[in-house]
């Protein structure tokens, strides 16, 4: 597909990464030199100077063959004007990056008039996801499917659990009996594993587990980790995202501290959220933690601008015995670095935008064949978890899937049957309207017929 990325920040970055290494036609415009320099150098993409709301850049770019636009500049207002030219002058779709609160709201019924196609607000979806690990606690990441009836959770094996050291087949049958799998693994060497009975976790990898969610509570439950539900929050750094999730938390009825070192951001903040407690200071000076008894808190955010910030008081806050700590981190070296410090929780805002905007361009690639509901990046983007919806194009209906062979590094982890979930076992098989919830590693899955091997044939037509 020919795509058109307006914006070489963060965002505009990853996705152009992410979409030329699938093999798109990518084109990137930016004003800055040295941003194109970065990205032309970096990645197998064109790059055009110039303003992306023009008329001439976007023709430059070949905006009238475009498959899709996206609009990631700073600046919502350019972003919607961009959209706006492209849509008139032939891009087929258009999305663009809108982060400012107010616009964010009234989106809905602009969105025509603007020629958007798909809005994306970044520090809206972080703070959605943050939401989740508080009602969630005892995970490092969580991610929703089928409309919050089958989540995948991440967590780190700790000395003294009882999965360490033991192959998952001598595992308890009270672990078997729970309505969940545990569907991938990540070494702290970075390898990336899907585990079949032999693995044997050690302490330090990362775990990922699927199911219904009672399955999992039950789980954290058995390996001693449960933690009852947060009541406090303690929020450093006043920007959208801290905007967001405030709204979200007080609506869960938690109470909300956040310190913010901008007076004018603090009274904005104070008049729009009258229900928390704003404090103006420097959110990194520990004396000013210890006077608003920061560690008496269940949870701690950090969502400064430093993403060194982020990680460093975050830290503190673990070795305060915070319950719950999260930071915000664009920079994947540096969560690396926090994962292996024990910080297992760090959110990346760029990284939840662009698995949007590949499920978005993945399934116009597909249009005629399965679904695709959702798309998570795992095991810090070595690995995608999808939730497809089969139908009369799906191959290998009613077979068993011991009968199939996948590739490597695939892995059916779901199957939700006429309403019902499965953890399926080699009897299981698919049919046409299940929803199909798969663990890819290494394979830019657009169907669910692209996780056979290419030597397959159609076994339910041969059969």
């Amino acid at each position: 597909m020919k795509i058109i990325i307006v914006g070489d920040g963060k965002v505009g970055f990853t996705l152009a990464e992410h979409l030329s290494q699938e093999e798109h036609n990518v084109t990137v415009i930016d004003t800055n030199d040295d941003a194109l320099r970065h990205a032309s150098e970096s990645l197998d993409v064109m790059c055009v100077k110039g303003n992306g709301a023009s008329i001439s850049a976007l023709k430059e770019s070949g905006v009238e063959s475009a498959d899709v636009l996206i609009a990631a500049t700073s600046l919502d207002e350019i972003n919607m004007v961009c959209c706006l030219t492209a849509k008139q002058l032939g891009a087929k779709f258009t999305i663009a990056r809108v982060r400012n609160v107010e616009y964010a709201m009234e989106l809905s019924h602009m969105k025509r008039e603007l020629g958007i196609d798909l809005a994306i607000n970044p520090e809206n979806a972080t703070a959605v996801e943050i939401s989740r690990l508080l009602r969630f606690p005892s995970a490092a990441n969580i991610e929703t499917f089928c409309r919050g009836r089958v989540e995948l959770i991440g967590f780190r094996v700790r000395e003294g659990d009882f999965l360490a050291d033991q192959p998952l087949s001598a595992q308890t049958s009270k672990i078997r009996e729970l309505p969940m799998l545990l569907c991938a693994a990540e070494r702290e060497d970075g390898e990336v594993i899907i585990p079949d009975g032999t693995f044997i976790p050690r302490v330090g990898d990362r775990l990922y587990l699927v199911g219904q969610p009672a399955g999992l509570t039950a789980f954290f439950r058995l390996l001693g980790r449960h933690i009852p539900k947060l009541h406090s929050a303690f929020i450093i750094g006043g920007g959208r995202i801290a905007h967001y999730l405030t709204s979200i938390l007080l609506k869960m009825g938690m109470q909300v501290k956040i310190v913010e070192r901008n007076p004018e951001h603090c009274r904005h903040l104070s008049d729009v959220l009258p229900q928390a407690l704003i404090i103006q200071g420097d959110g990194t000076d520990q004396e000013l933690l210890e006077e608003e008894n920061a560690s008496a808190s269940d949870a701690f955010i950090a969502l400064t601008d430093r993403d060194e910030d982020n990680i460093i008081i975050s830290l503190y806050a673990m070795q305060q015995g915070i319950k719950k700590v999260v930071a915000k981190s664009n920079r994947q070296n540096y969560a690396s670095i926090a994962h292996a410090a024990g910080l297992d929780s760090v959110i990346s805002p760029k990284l939840i935008t662009a698995s949007h905007i590949l499920q978005v361009v993945r399934g116009m690639q597909n249009s005629k064949g399965s679904v695709m509901n959702a798309l998570y990046k795992i095991c810090d983007g070595h690995a995608e978890a999808l939730e497809f919806i089969a139908n009369e194009t799906t191959h290998n209906q009613g077979v068993p899937l011991k009968d199939l062979r996948l590739k490597k590094g695939i892995l059916i982890a779901v199957l939700v049957h006429q309403g019902k979930i499965i953890i399926p076992d080699g009897s299981s098989s698919i049919s046409a309207g299940d929803t199909v919830i798969l663990i890819s590693r290494n394979h830019g899955i657009l169907d669910l017929n692209d996780i056979y091997e290419d030597s397959l044939l159609d076994l339910g037509a041969a059969q």
